[in-house]
């Protein structure tokens, strides 16, 4: 296995082991959430952004996989994490204001990353600054009026700056998304968006590098935006978790937490 690839797989593995950790101490939901974007949240971080560059997490439901992706790049410490969802806490169900380098907006009402993301791209373009932004968004969130005010925004002002992941896992909190608010064909609209869409396997190491060789080549060339559309499964890596709307709400119990710390260490092996 390439280098680049083993770092890859053994952030992601320290993630998911801490995040399920912090779950289960807490005794939680949204945990399949947090596994369904974990890997997008490492690859950001350790992979393509550089220190001026600035990530907004809009589902913030799945604090706890950004909370665990930064205490592995040191801006949150293993004390911290001991503190989640605990009385006095800054690590709550939802990223925090003000409190940690890494968050630089709380979120979690859905809707309200992506404007946020295209207005601080926005400012960033006027000021001719060289940095990046990077927003991910869950699936369900749009059905929220906002995200796509903020995506002909984008267009309008071709922030090429701005980098929207979608966390394409097909479950919302009330059930499928295509039952709920069908969205596909997702590609085709964001196109009309003007929008220069890229898909993705949003658990893959490489599939994600070739996203972001896309996006670099395609802001090279042209002011079209980039969007890239993360297929991913909802509870990703623990299999009574995968593609289920329960485990969008339900904590673990001493059985599950050890079947899936069990089946965590098995896909470490298998990679």
């Amino acid at each position: 296995m390439r280098k680049d690839k083993r770092d890859f797989v053994n952030k992601v593995y320290s993630v998911k082991k801490r995040l399920l950790a912090m779950y289960k101490e807490a005794n939680a939901g949204h945990i399949a959430c947090s596994l369904s974007c974990a890997e997008i949240l490492t690859f950001l971080t350790f992979f393509w952004m550089d220190d001026p560059d600035t990530l907004i997490l809009s589902k913030g439901h799945a604090a706890a996989a950004l909370y665990a992706v930064l205490c592995e790049a040191g801006l949150i410490t293993e004390d911290d994490i001991k503190t989640f969802y605990k009385e006095g806490t800054y690590l709550g169900a939802h990223p925090p204001v003000r409190k940690i380098r890494g968050i630089p907006f709380a979120t979690g009402s859905l809707g309200h990353g992506l404007p946020i993301s295209a207005g601080r791209a926005f400012a960033s373009k006027l000021k001719k600054e060289n940095r990046l932004f990077f927003c991910v968004t869950s699936d369900g969130e749009l059905d929220e009026g906002s995200t796509w005010e903020a995506a002909l925004f984008i267009s309008h002002h071709r922030l090429t700056n701005l980098i929207w992941m979608i966390d394409r896992n097909h479950i919302q909190g009330f059930g499928r998304t295509e039952d709920v608010m069908a969205l596909e064909p997702l590609d085709v609209k964001l196109k009309a968006f003007r929008f220069h869409v890229i898909k993705a396997d949003g658990h893959s190491y490489d599939s994600l590098l070739a996203a972001k060789l896309e996006c670099l080549s395609n802001n090279g060339t042209s002011e079209t935006p980039n969007v890239i559309i993360c297929e991913t499964i909802k509870g990703h890596g623990v299999s009574f978790m995968e593609n289920t709307v329960d485990w969008h709400y339900l904590p673990m119990d001493d059985g599950q937490y050890k079947k899936a710390l069990d089946e965590l260490d098995a896909w470490r092996e298998q990679q």
